[in-house]
């Protein structure tokens, strides 16, 4: 018998084993184990909680348990991450239910289907549920990922212990150790480099202080608790994929908070997704009155619904919620290390914290096990009346006809999530519109229809409880209770026309590795057209300039052949690329991008492809500030949408050396939004400065701008503004010992201006989608007949750029027309109208851009790519 060194969950009493009692925990309880399954402290050389098991130290344990029990645990890889670490997930069951593994994981695929009542009560007698249990998503959130490897353990290595038998009897468990390695590994460095002769618990010491970006994020800067329906990385679509191949009724995420804080689990506070049942609510109240009983039996407080809402879809419990699981977020207070100590005094411990994650994925997992068949039934009725249209009949059509690329990715992005997406070839009409290229169909009577809805409504609206409450605390001057944005619709966020429609029927399934269309046409006698539409015909632009072929921009749209061109489109000529106008479409073909060809170079209308209004385009050679004063999550976005979208490198340089680099060997300069006016330092500034003066193209986003004003000379001549119903309020002050003017005040929205500060910021809002105007004579817009939909969150509203000083190339629309999706204060929807969105002002021989909002946030906008592009590979073309 070995003693396990780890806090032991154990039922109380003979009673504690009824499906409606809680599950209680025993502090540090020794229990009797299997010697054949070995210890954490035998394979890696420390005891759960000990020591901060490394990414790779995490998958050689859970092989070594594999090895140890094949006949009741399954390794499986799932992805591997930017860096090259495997992901994997262990399969735990008995030995009689991991014979049948197969059949129980088929039986969970038919229920997703959205049986009838009778067909689902067959495979519900026979089958026992899935639940999920994912740890460490944010690689400086670390307890979670011990106490994975310390629930492994415990349900593999558990001898005479009802509670484990229960779970393994009437379920599988999944385990999902370590979401994000690559984060994790970077947190582990940090504070293993950082550490002297005895761990520290003050915060403020180096091994609690991680340097920039934080293990938080992935390879890429990006937060993986924010991709799930973006998709846009590869932890995230392998972990979706092996979703949909389970179908688990439950899904536990396991965080980390602050070290002050105390034990965060379900039930979620306001507001909650439409989408989401009363049923799935009142699951994850059961759930979490037995983790309540098993925390109370370790005498660990917590708290419920106070924060964490459920109401953006791209969580990891809201996402899985949309699916028909009952979702979970456990935060745990960090101790960012081996020990904490708090603002009390108290110290909070590595091991308390993983005490507390195992004690409640343990309680979870047998909560499911003791009421399988509730938790079944339920996933099997949320599947059904979804696909029996309660959530709502239809299909949402994804026209075709423009931004192609675009729209076929949104339909693969579906389908990887398990979504039933078909495709009708053009010319096709439904619903009195017509489609010439023809449209995805995305039913809504589907198992997934909930998601379907939540994904592309083009609105999801905020309950008006909320919204009421929300409007209160703002004129009490108190912060909103909003966690994420309100506003993420898929369509709109690719730049694509999604209908709804009652009848579209026919058409051929689409799947995420459908093969991509060849939308190439043979060379003409003058060469080929690469028109400027959208994300992948950019990407076709960027691999064939790196690869050597020379390409014409054209500043204005065109007419040649009979077909119309729009601004920034590229010609080929067979003259300027002899003999590698094939290699173009080679590579067209690879990416799903569209060719025309042009037999000569006349040009019915608009200017001729020889002419001035045309540029020759280079690989434009990109840098991007990077480190202190800098958003990791701006620079991450920026970076992968650029390299991984669009296809051209970026090379980073930290901050603190800007002043001291040699700018001149790149074409643009990217500040991802931050603060970087102190890492820059005045030489850092004057720097960026010389570089735009002497040709070179500087991007700055959001926070960013107001770094480059700190000069002798502003970059751009803007500035953000104050908030306006305060400036508004305000009256010139009295002299000094006068009375002053009296004043009415009619309304209370009156009084809450008069007494506010006249200096004071706009209110922050959580995020929405905005409509916008462009203007046609920049070569910044090109690609946009109207004006895109983009993304503002934050208060930043910049002031426009005065005619004869630069161009506001992007504006908000009007008041009335601004909000796209989402919610935003009356106020700032009245300050934003008609303020710019993207602005240009030339600085010497260069160019300096601003975006008022990040065009990348979280890699999910593409509908802005061509935003981006412009200013990175149109506009150098036309400087340098």
């Amino acid at each position: 018998m070995i003693r396990h060194a780890i806090v032991r969950a154990a039922l109380l009493g003979a009673a504690s084993l009824l499906a409606s009692t809680p599950l209680a925990a025993q502090s540090i309880l020794p229990g009797t184990f299997d010697p054949a399954i070995p210890e954490l402290r035998t394979v890696v050389g420390h005891a759960p909680g000990d020591e901060i098991t490394a990414p790779a130290d995490v998958l050689t344990y859970m092989q070594a348990l594999a090895a140890a029990a094949p006949d009741r645990v399954h390794l499986i890889e799932y992805a591997q991450s930017w860096e090259g670490r495997p992901l994997v997930y262990a399969v735990i069951a008995s030995p009689a239910n991991m014979a049948r593994i197969d059949a129980i994981k088929a039986d969970m695929g038919e229920l997703s289907r959205g049986l009838a009542p009778a067909a689902a009560s067959a495979i519900i007698e026979r089958t026992v549920p899935v639940t999920w249990l994912s740890y460490g998503v944010h690689g400086d959130e670390i307890s979670s990922t011990d106490a994975a490897l310390a629930l492994a353990y415990h349900l593999l290595a558990s001898e005479r212990d009802a509670a484990v038998d229960t779970i393994l009897a009437n379920s599988v468990v999944i385990i999902d150790p370590s979401q994000n390695p690559d984060g994790r590994n970077r947190f582990v460095q940090s504070t293993m480099a950082a550490r002297g002769l005895v761990p520290q618990a003050d915060p403020d010491t180096a091994e609690h202080d991680q340097p920039w970006p934080g293990g938080r994020v992935n390879h890429y800067l990006f937060d993986l608790n924010r991709d799930w329906f973006a998709l846009t990385q590869p932890e995230t679509r392998g972990k979706v994929a092996a979703l949909r191949d389970w179908q688990p009724v439950v899904f536990v995420d396991a965080h980390e908070m602050g070290g002050e804080s105390t034990y965060f689990m379900p039930p979620v506070a306001n507001p909650i997704n439409p989408n989401i049942t009363t049923n799935q609510i009142a699951a994850q109240e059961l759930l979490g009155r037995n983790n309540a009983a098993a925390l109370d039996a370790i005498g660990q407080p917590y708290y419920t619904r106070e924060v964490f809402d459920a109401f953006y879809p791209g969580y990891g419990d809201s996402w899985p919620m949309l699916n028909g699981s009952i979702g979970m977020t456990f935060e745990q207070a960090s101790s960012r290390g081996l020990v904490y100590e708090r603002p009390d005094g108290s110290l909070l411990t590595y091991r308390d914290t993983v005490r507390n994650h195992f004690t409640t994925t343990l309680a979870t997992a047998y909560t499911v096990a003791t009421n399988a068949r509730r938790f079944l039934t339920d996933y099997a009725d949320y599947r059904r009346s979804a696909a029996t249209g309660e959530a709502g009949r239809g299909s949402y059509l994804i026209d075709l006809a423009s931004r192609r690329w675009n729209a076929e990715q949104l339909g693969r992005r579906l389908a990887l999530q398990g979504i039933a997406v078909r495709q009708v070839g053009g010319p096709a009409s439904a619903c009195g519109k017509s489609h010439p290229q023809g449209y995805l169909a995305v039913p809504r009577e589907q198992g997934t229809g909930r998601l379907v809805r939540a994904l592309l409504d083009e609105q999801t609206d905020l309950p008006a409880f909320f919204v009421a409450e929300q409007e209160d605390r703002r004129s009490r001057d108190l912060p909103h209770e909003l966690y994420d944005s309100t506003a993420w619709s898929l369509g709109l966020m690719s730049g694509v026309d999604v209908s709804l429609c009652g009848n579209a029927a026919g058409g051929v399934a689409l799947a995420a590795d459908t093969p991509l269309p060849d939308r190439t046409e043979a060379p003409g006698a003058f060469g080929l057209a690469v028109p400027w539409s959208d994300s992948g015909q950019v990407r076709l632009v960027a691999e064939a300039l790196r690869a050597g072929l020379t390409g014409r921009s054209s500043s204005e749209a065109f007419t040649a052949g009979g077909r119309t061109y729009p601004r920034g489109s590229v010609v080929f000529t067979a003259a300027a690329n002899a003999g590698k106008l094939g290699e173009l479409n080679a590579l067209a073909r690879t990416i799903g991008a569209e060719t025309r060809a042009l037999a000569n170079g006349w040009v019915e209308d608009g200017p001729n492809l020889g002419s001035d209004s045309t540029a020759v385009l280079t690989a434009p050679r990109i840098a991007m500030l990077w480190d202190d004063g800098v958003s990791p999550l701006s620079a991450g976005a920026l970076r992968y949408v650029i390299e991984q979208r669009l296809a051209m490198p970026v090379a980073a340089i930290r901050t603190g050396k800007v002043s001291e680099a040699d700018l001149s060997h790149y074409d643009v300069v990217l500040v991802p939004d931050g603060n970087p006016a102190r890492a820059l330092g005045a030489s850092g500034v004057s720097a960026l400065s010389r570089f735009a003066e002497e040709g070179g193209l500087l991007v700055a986003i959001g926070r960013s701008i107001m770094a480059l004003n700190r000069g002798d000379e502003p970059l751009l001549a803007t500035r953000p503004e104050s908030a306006a119903a305060m400036r508004n309020a305000k009256e010139k002050p009295s002299p000094e010992g006068a009375t002053a003017p009296g004043t009415e005040i009619a309304t209370l929205a009156d009084y809450r201006n008069l007494i506010g500060n006249p200096d004071a910021m706009p209110d922050i809002i959580p995020g929405a989608l905005l409509n916008t105007a462009v203007d046609p004579d920049t070569i910044l817009s090109a690609g946009y007949e109207a004006g895109p939909v983009v993304n503002a969150s934050g208060n930043l509203i910049f002031t426009p750029l005065a005619r004869g000083t630069g161009t506001n190339a992007v504006r908000y629309a009007a008041p009335e027309e601004l909000l796209a999706s989402g919610y935003i204060w009356d106020e700032n929807r009245r300050q934003m109208a008609f303020k710019p969105y993207l602005m240009a002002q030339e600085h010497g021989d260069g160019l300096v851009v601003g975006f008022a909002q990040d065009p990348s946030t979280r890699g999910y906008l593409d509908g802005l790519d061509l935003l981006i592009a412009n200013a990175v590979l149109q506009a150098p073309a036309r400087y340098r």
